[in-house]
């Protein structure tokens, strides 16, 4: 595949909120073009008439038929991901894969394997690590501001409610959702190992509070562990929060200093007090991603676009690789098997 062309070609598979967005960050980038579309609904259903491209119901059919397509950017319901990745690198496309990469271990092994026999690129989607804040705190630790890591601790509180979990939707369920560290707070464990690495002896207690009639899972869960770098830390979450979203936090606690980020989207410094330190003034973050009746992670996708265009074109890195999304994807799947062993 040569990249002398003028744009990288894109195709999205899934066209709903997610989907539309990436559409929309493809068509305003001046290094992409939007090629193709793909859904299993109609395309009258699905409010994409904006997008005047190709569309089809088969990824497969649609590669097919568009062979210019350099990147397939996947944004179905999370139990696709994987073989939809797969079936777009089987065609020798690289891959943009939203969160979470897959709903286990092998299934994103799998992916993996599959990229570095293509020699092609999976590209994760975590965009909070381009908000402000994200970018200064990845700064301060890895030039070790805050001395050694003694605690860390993230406090996700959401509210996710009948307006959410739509009767027939797969959004709850345990096959295409996969449980809420998955779907709603998995960019907050994927920060925490961005910044901190991967976490051991893990400890946990969950609950489904109000979500019996919604969902095939938790709705809330207190997590302990170790860092494998030092350090202890815990995970606090819940989407029984009553009508809005609370608070996506993260404090640190180090020899040389305290912080904390929080706001509802873990995307304001509320606290800054470091040894002869003095906190720089941050650019503002985006908003957070506005679906109606609830909101997501800040609206960064379209670092993501220009990422994969940047390392295609320009041989720069990638944000986040698919070791890494296969590493948040371990993480949660290891937290939810203390989960699974108690409800046994």
């Amino acid at each position: 595949m040569s990249f002398s062309k003028d744009k990288v070609h894109f195709a999205v598979v899934g066209c709903g909120h997610i989907g539309k967005r990436h559409a929309e960050m493809i068509a305003r980038d001046p290094g992409s073009r939007l090629s193709a579309l793909c859904d299993v609904k109609p395309r009258s259903e699905l409010g994409i008439g904006q997008f005047d491209v190709p569309f089809f119901t088969d990824i497969h059919a649609m590669l097919d038929a568009v062979p210019e397509v350099d990147v397939v950017n996947i944004c179905t319901p999370n139990g696709l991901h994987v073989p939809l990745s797969l079936a777009a690198l089987e065609h020798g496309k690289h891959v943009v894969c939203e969160k979470p990469m897959g709903l286990t271990k092998a299934g994103c092994e799998a992916v993996l394997s599959m990229a570095l026999q293509k020699h092609r690129h999976v590209f994760g989607v975590m965009q909070n690590r381009y908000s402000p804040p994200s970018r200064w705190i990845k700064d301060m630790v890895e030039h070790k501001r805050l001395g050694d890591i003694f605690l860390v601790q993230v406090n996700c509180y959401w509210n996710r409610d009948a307006r959410y979990y739509k009767p027939g939707g797969w959004k709850g369920t345990a096959g295409l959702d996969g449980g809420t560290l998955f779907t709603q707070f998995s960019h907050f464990i994927d920060i925490m190992y961005w910044l901190f690495g991967d976490i051991t002896d893990i400890q946990g207690r969950f609950a489904d509070f109000n979500h019996k009639a919604l969902t095939d899972f938790e709705d809330s869960g207190l997590v302990n562990f170790r860092f494998l770098n030092g350090g202890i830390g815990c995970l606090n979450y819940s989407t029984s929060v009553w009508d809005r979203n609370l608070e996506s936090s993260i404090t640190i606690i180090g020899s040389k200093g305290s912080v904390k980020i929080g706001g509802q989207y873990m995307d304001q410094v509320e606290v800054c007090h470091v040894q002869d330190y003095e906190m720089p003034v941050l650019p503002p973050t985006n908003p957070a991603n506005d679906y109606g009746a609830y909101k997501g992670s800040a609206s960064n996708h379209h670092y993501i676009i220009e990422n994969v265009v940047d390392t295609l074109q320009n041989k720069k890195p990638m944000t986040t690789n698919a070791l890494e999304g296969l590493k948040v994807v371990d993480i949660i799947e290891r937290i939810y098997q203390q989960r699974d062993e108690q409800a046994g």
